[in-house]
């Protein structure tokens, strides 16, 4: 009788744990700034969305930054990402999204991605990671987030012309010299590893490599590349925007709010 008065426990509560366990799939793990599943790269922020992936929400502040150390871990929200054998640092976790950078010293291949809810693992999802998978990121469905030199953001009601310095934000730009630390907040410019194989696209057509002042990381952003750029005199009103690294290009469609 006590055997069974111990399984009639035992049952309900595997179920409620099983109920509470982290869930989410391949389909939803994607890039932050494109919200796109695709391949994610080193140093690359992605999202997760999916049920039960914390106990509570939690944002980054300057407070968890801690001798530039970045979270693996929020107090009191029992979530962690484990990427083969690297924690990710987080920006961002609620039960059903996670907010995370992608650690920089992997290299491309796949590897296992898993949630852990104190110490509970979600299901075991093959993440492919390539050198490089470019997005910038949305000022909205239609438009890419830009900037002046001056730091004012770029707008339909407020257009760059063309001969602008221009600031556009991206992540997935992969390596960089010097190389990112793991799990350090970045705080000097550090350009790509590949800036030869690097290039922005204005309605399809490639800008001349001259024109880029500058692609590499923001510091102060962790997995936040900028890149500094000198809109050429002939830009048409609200071109394509695109970025290219290592034979990867960003999703189509985003444009870039210019009028001449």
């Amino acid at each position: 009788m006590r055997a069974l008065a111990v399984l009639t426990v035992a049952l309900p509560l595997a179920s409620v744990l099983l109920a509470e366990a982290p869930f989410y799939s391949a389909a939803s793990i994607v890039n932050a700034a494109d919200n796109q599943p695709a391949m994610l790269a080193p140093n690359t922020i992605a999202t997760i969305y999916g049920k039960n992936l914390a106990f509570g929400t939690k944002a980054i502040t300057p407070d968890d930054i801690r001798g530039g150390t970045l979270p693996i871990v929020f107090s009191g929200t029992g979530a962690q990402v484990l990427i083969g054998s690297w924690y990710a640092t987080l920006y961002y976790v609620s039960p059903t999204q996670i907010n995370f950078l992608v650690p920089p010293g992997l290299q491309p291949g796949t590897f296992n991605l898993y949630v852990l809810v104190n110490g509970s693992a979600g299901p075991p999802i093959p993440v492919q990671l390539a050198a490089a998978s470019p997005a910038l990121f949305q000022l909205d469905a239609e438009n890419a987030v830009a900037t002046r030199a001056d730091g004012s953001v770029i707008t339909p009601a407020a257009p760059a012309r063309p001969g602008d310095v221009v600031v556009l934000y991206a992540t997935g730009l992969g390596q960089t010299t010097p190389p990112v630390v793991y799990g350090q907040l970045p705080t000097q410019a550090a350009g790509l590893a590949q800036i030869g194989d690097f290039s922005v696209l204005l309605d399809g057509l490639p800008v001349d490599p001259r024109a880029i002042a500058y692609a590499g990381i923001a510091p102060g952003f962790a997995g936040l590349y900028q890149i500094n750029l000198t809109l050429p005199g002939s830009t048409a009103a609200n071109p394509e925007l695109r970025i290219g690294l290592a034979g990867l290009l960003s999703p189509p469609g985003l444009r870039l709010p210019v009028q001449p």
